[in-house]
């Protein structure tokens, strides 16, 4: 476990801040949290395998792989082209040769002996596999015999060529000895184009067979057999990073270029490092209790975050993790961890020292040498192991590098934070999903488009791809352009496996660039470069700058009379930009895009959707000054019998979290108004009763319209509104104030009094239960309205300010509430704090930078949440305490107990400033959504994550938006010209006198419109339609709506009201089932012996709706009918 003692030492090689975070996690491991240790070791026991029933039949299948190639006839050297061709003749097999492939007149010869040794590696003989895995694979290398080597066959690929021609004559004879029971073809190993291998599928192991037996169905595995060299061969001191190996060119001739190939010696060193590192690996086993627990545990933390042994993912997986590990373990000088640890602390250890290393920036060395890598950090990462002098990352790129770089320091983050759950966002939640990681997604279609695959052997793509990085990443990564982007990450094409009779398959040069933004920089539309001074080393800055940016650069003067190379762009919003960089340095340097189709990008489909520009910042910042116009005007008033405390916002406009920004000036229906607050000073004036205060509001809503209008005239008109109050102890008015110039408020007053008269009504105990009941229901409301909203509004509007991404994603998270006609359930505060969760604990990634990426993971969220049994716990002060999560979690825990069939609470979202965590989800003491609305949304936001995931970059995001009306049973649908005349309401026109058909009064020559704008509503008709509906049929009809600009209502009957015997106080309309009585004995024996059955009137009641609706409803249309 954890408790074990910790030791260090020093270790003199790696960089100062690896030691540091190495020590670190060791010695923080012991206190971690018990519950991750916990859930660690329950994981492991559930992904590992019983190899005896998964892998049945791997070791008899390996043995008789073995005697068959012992079994091959050797012969002595042939010409490579006559030896090939008999082989082909043969056996009908073709030789997997690298590219290129050697010259016909080619005076190689080639050979085939026994195999020096046979070994199986890898996992399976460690035992680290997993259920989860992608694939299971039993590796089996197979040593080439010295005597049909040459010491100077690591030049110009001719180890290679044998290796090839080696592994066909294998081929050849495991599938004669086979047959029909495995299927057998080429892969490359890892994806490395020099080293293909054979791969050896049993048919056999196909799960129906194992079930129509009655055994546990195996898993689907795959024998890989691995020519290598024998270990120590070659020279390692001539495989250096620096030699140049590759001296012939495609057609034989010698090339002059002196370019190292550090890829291709890499390639050569790994053959003869096989079973070395398996002796390494194995005597880690044997040191340190907890090794292959932090294996088993990388393995999945890697393999969550997308990454693996193959090039195309990554070339980082489970063996680099494991020696990695193995070599942080060693004795000697280069100790760094202690075999005394557990797997997790290991786990965390290695997860630190990832975090605080690049290879990518700076080589990282293990070992006694200290050779000199800085040179060759342009051609890859750097993660060299001295002892047996190979490059562990020669298969990463510099994409891969940093991006495993910065996963590593977001798990860090994570794991350092003592309030988040540590072990869903590290080993459950898959972040493999560019969208849901990357701001851009670009996609570079270059089928056509002719690249030399250089001397290193890499292919085509490969130096595509580096590039295409260098050029992105000077251009949007690099601090002298200002650091636009945080990350860029090239995703290559995966090697395809081929038969062994056929050709290898051509390279896919399709591109697949992902961009994460940094939101501040990326939004920059003018770029300042270097300063156009009379030094030499200005001009050499300059004349650097106007070679990269070609033509795009011009002088600019600016402040101060600087005179500075600039760039100007025509884009507006980040992604624009981002995109607009992206095709112009990739035409300049790479001729890439000049045609249509060459890059396609993918990532702005969603914020398109609602027309989200740079723009709306600027309209709800107007709105805000509005606001403080309208503070001011108020405070400004001297009449007043109490002085202003304070003036709140309480509206999503005023927050930046309203689905559209606010808009002022004409409009055909009424403004909508910035609903706000105000309190008063503390004063004894206020009566000593409820009924009373509301009456005293009301005429100090009145005053303070009187005098506005006095203080304004002709700038502002007042108007008072009532609600449509149940008691009298309620809010019975509002102030709508509406300026000339086009912005609208609606006013309401808070007095203290009013809550401490609430509170004690809720402690007397003397009093009639109901009183108490409304008492407390209440005083929820009273402090929701007035307390909660104003520091809601405000924390919200400090947030939208700290992340730029907020206010979109809120605004898109309501607009998919909106469309799935969800909205007329949850709050809007409760749909931005659920958003705003994503980026205050955004694990396992940093906060989103862009709206798409913050929708994305908003809907993960809320499809992974179990608001059963976890609350949503929101630290909006920064010092929550962890006492203060218990108590809240204690509190849904009672709540459970209380009200098990979540009756009164579902939903249970607390903040450091609302703990009761019912504020935002229960509204007139009613819960907020229901249990029914809560699950729906859970299985919309599942679904949509799932269609994320399954269609990638290329998801069309409309189909997000598009509700399903086939589940609803009653599909109510509104008359929009009805809607729209309601909207409109003047002061002097009396809605009697208005015609009921036409709109308008029966007289033109009463008609005292001309030249008014009409009055904010209190409600929107549909929306009080609605609620009408809920009161009335809230039983039988579970009534669904979106947004304002929703036409259509959907419901759907509720199951729990089925057919039932006749009673008294049915809680809905019923009509009897004719023909059918319930007999005695079997429900209510009391009613009799037979008790006449009744069924929900659904017609009676969908009638009642369209009397009620009258005008309002177009037409109902019900499933099924």
């Amino acid at each position: 476990m954890d408790s074990a003692p910790v030791k260090r030492r020093k270790l003199a090689h790696v960089q100062d801040g690896a030691e540091i975070a190495l020590q670190s996690a060791a010695s923080t491991g012991i206190s971690r949290s018990r519950a991750f240790v916990l859930e660690a070791e329950e994981l492991l026991d559930s992904v590992r395998l019983d190899y005896g029933t998964a892998l049945e039949g791997v070791d008899d299948l390996l043995h008789r792989i073995k005697d068959a190639v012992e079994g091959i006839k050797s012969h002595d050297p042939r010409p490579l082209a006559e030896a090939v061709s008999k082989l082909e003749k043969k056996h009908k097999i073709k030789v997997p040769f690298p590219d290129p492939p050697p010259q016909e007149n080619s005076n190689y010869k080639v050979a085939f002996a026994k195999p020096a040794q046979f070994n199986v590696v890898g996992s399976y003989v460690s035992k680290t596999m997993v259920k989860t895995q992608k694939d299971h694979g039993v590796d089996m290398v197979i040593a080439l015999p010295e005597e049909i080597l040459q010491e100077k066959d690591y030049l110009d690929l001719r180890y290679f060529y044998k290796r090839a021609y080696y592994l066909a004559v294998v081929a050849a004879t495991l599938r004669k000895k086979l047959g029909s029971e495995s299927q057998l073809s080429y892969e490359s190993l890892n994806g490395n184009p020099l080293c293909p291998v054979l791969a050896i599928q049993p048919t056999a192991s196909n799960p129906k067979d194992s079930e129509q037996s009655g055994a546990k169905a195996s898993l689907d595995y795959r024998i890989r057999i691995i020519p290598c060299a024998p270990d120590g061969f070659f020279s390692k001191a001539k495989l250096h990073l620096g030699a140049t190996l590759v001296r012939k060119g495609r057609e034989g001739d010698l090339n002059t270029s002196s370019e190292p190939t550090p890829f291709y010696n890499s390639t050569i060193a790994a053959e003869t490092c096989f079973l070395s590192y398996l002796k390494v690996l194995r005597q880690a086993e044997k040191k340190c209790a907890g090794f292959k627990n932090a294996c088993i545990l990388g393995r999945i933390w890697l393999q969550q975050r997308g990454f693996g042994g193959d090039i195309s993912r990554g070339g980082f997986g489970h063996f680099e993790w494991a020696v990695l590990l193995a070599l942080l373990l060693q004795g000697g000088e280069s100790k760094a961890l202690s075999s005394s640890l557990s797997g997790t602390q290991l786990f965390k250890a290695l997860v630190q020292f990832l975090s605080v290393t690049n290879f990518a920036e700076k080589p990282c060395v293990f070992g006694s040498a200290k050779p000199d890598l800085e040179p060759h950090l342009e051609s890859g990462p750097i993660l060299y192991d001295s002892t047996r002098q190979l490059n562990l990352a020669f298969k990463m790129g510099p994409w891969s590098a940093a991006l495993l770089h910065q996963h590593a320091r977001w798990t860090r983050s994570l794991l350092a934070d003592s309030t988040a759950n540590h072990f869903n966002p590290t080993f459950i939640l898959k972040t493999d999903v560019p969208s849901l990681s990357f701001d851009l997604i670009a996609r570079l279609n270059l089928d056509g488009t002719p690249e030399q695959a250089g001397s290193d052997s890499r292919g085509q793509t490969w130096q595509l791809s580096t590039k295409v990085y260098r050029v992105l990443k000077g251009a949007l990564v690099d601090k002298e352009m200002g650091e636009r982007a945080r990350l860029i990450h090239i995703q290559p094409p995966a090697s395809p496996s081929w038969s062994l009779d056929g050709p290898k398959p051509n390279e896919n040069s399709s591109l697949e660039i992902g961009i994460l933004f940094d939101p501040v920089n990326m939004a920059r539309a003018v770029d300042r470069g270097p300063s156009a001074g009379p030094s030499a080393e200005e001009k050499e800055e300059c004349e650097a700058f106007r070679k990269f940016w070609g033509n795009k650069s011009e002088l600019r003067r600016f402040e101060r009379d600087t005179i500075r190379e600039t760039l100007i762009w025509n884009s507006t919003t980040p992604f624009e930009l981002c995109e607009e960089i992206m095709r112009y340095i990739l035409g300049v340097h790479l001729r890439i895009g000049h045609l249509h189709n060459e890059i396609s990008v993918y990532g702005n489909g969603l914020p398109a959707l609602l027309s989200l520009k740079p723009a709306d910042t600027a309209l709800f910042n107007a709105a805000k000054k509005a606001f403080g116009t309208f503070e001011r005007d108020i405070r400004d008033l001297d009449d007043l019998p109490l002085r202003v405390r304070q003036i709140a916002p309480i509206c999503p406009e005023l927050r930046q979290a309203s689905v559209k920004p606010p808009t002022h000036g004409l409009s055909k229906s009424g403004p909508r108004p910035l609903e706000c607050v105000i309190s008063f000073e503390a004063s004894g004036k206020w009566p000593e009763s409820l009924v009373a205060i509301q009456r005293t509001k009301i005429a100090f809503l009145l005053m303070i319209g009187s005098l506005l209008e006095r203080s304004k005239p002709g700038e502002i008109k007042t108007h008072i509104g009532l609600v449509d109050a149940k008691h009298e102890t309620e809010n019975l008015a509002f102030l709508d104030v509406l300026y000339e110039s086009g912005p609208a408020f609606r006013l309401r007053i808070h007095s203290d009094l009013e809550e401490s008269l609430l509170e004690r009504q809720v402690k007397d105990k003397t009093a009639e239960q109901y009183l108490r009941q409304r008492a407390t229901t209440l005083l929820a409301t009273f402090r929701r309205l007035y307390t909660n909203l104003p520091l809601h509004n405000q924390y919200i509007s400090t947030c939208a300010t700290r992340f730029p991404a907020l206010s979109p994603t809120i605004r898109l998270v309501k607009h998919w509430f909106n469309g799935h006609k969800l909205s007329y359930h949850f709050t809007d505060e409760f749909i931005e704090l659920a958003v705003l969760r994503v980026f205050l604990s955004p694990y396992p990634w940093d906060a989103p930078t862009s709206a798409s990426t913050g929708f994305m993971r908003t809907l993960l969220f809320l499809a992974h949440w179990d608001w059963r049994a976890d609350p949503l716990i929101l630290d909006t002060s920064g010092e929550m305490a962890a006492t203060d999560r218990t108590s809240i979690a204690t509190r849904l825990e009672a709540w459970r107990k209380i009200d098990p069939s979540m009756n009164h609470t579902v939903l249970f979202v607390a903040t450091a400033q609302e703990p009761s965590g019912v504020a935002w989800t229960t509204v007139d003491g009613e819960a907020k959504p229901s249990k029914v609305v809560a699950a729906r949304m859970t299985s919309l936001a599942k679904s949509a994550s799932r269609l994320i995931r399954e269609q990638g970059a290329e998801l069309d995001c409309r189909r997000l938006f598009v509700p399903s009306v086939k589940d609803y049973d009653v599909l109510i649908h509104l008359n929009n010209k009805a809607l729209k005349s309601t909207l409109k309401t003047y002061t002097n026109i009396d809605p009697e006198d208005e015609d009921e058909t036409l709109g308008r009064p029966r007289f033109k020559n009463l008609d005292e419109r001309t030249g008014q704008e009409p009055l904010p509503l209190a409600q929107h008709p549909a929306e009080l339609f609605l609620e009408h509906l809920s009161a009335a049929y809230d039983g039988p009809l579970v009534f669904f709506r979106g947004g304002v600009e929703d036409n259509t209502i959907g419901a759907i009957w509720n199951p729990q009201m089925q057919r039932r015997s006749f009673r008294i106080n049915l809680p809905t309309s019923y009509k009897p089932v004719a023909g059918q009585k319930r007999s005695k004995g079997d429900e209510d024996e009391n009613e009799g012996d037979e008790a006449e059955l009744v069924d929900v009137n659904k017609e009676a009641i969908l009638s009642e709706i369209a009397r009620i609706g009258v005008d309002l409803i177009d037409n109902i249309e019900v499933k099924g009918v």
